[in-house]
C-alpha cells in the first residue's frame, strides 16, 4: 500500500471540500488548511518553488487575511464564507493540484 499516495489523495479531497462553493467552513476547517500550507512552505515544497516572488507574496498576503480573520472572530464564517473561500484559495494557489 502507498502510503504518501492515500495521503495525497485524502488531502486533495479535503481541501476540495472545503474549498466546495456549498461546503459550509467552520474553524477546524480553516485551521487545517492554514497548517496545511504552513506545512508545505516548512517542507519547502517544489510546487511553491515555482510560483514567481509576486504570487508568493498574493499567497502570504491571503495567508495573512486569513489568520487575522480567525483571530479576531468569535462566531462563524457563514456571513464571509465566499470572502473566505476566496481568500483560502489565494494562500493554497500553487499547491493545489487541478491548477
Amino acid at each position: 500500500m502507498n502510503h504518501t499516495a492515500l495521503y495525497t489523495n485524502h488531502t486533495k479531497g479535503k481541501l476540495e471540500q472545503i474549498l466546495h462553493p456549498s461546503y459550509p467552513l467552520c474553524k477546524d476547517d480553516v485551521v487545517w488548511i492554514l497548517e496545511f500550507i504552513k506545512k508545505k512552505v516548512a517542507e519547502e515544497d517544489p510546487q511553491l518553488q515555482g510560483l514567481a516572488q509576486p504570487r508568493l507574496m498574493r499567497n502570504f498576503r491571503y495567508f495573512a487575511e486569513v489568520a487575522m480573520m480567525l483571530i479576531h472572530r468569535r462566531n462563524g464564517f457563514d456571513q464571509e464564507a465566499d470572502r473566505l473561500k476566496m481568500w483560502l484559495r489565494e494562500a493554497a494557489y500553487g499547491i493545489q493540484e487541478d491548477e
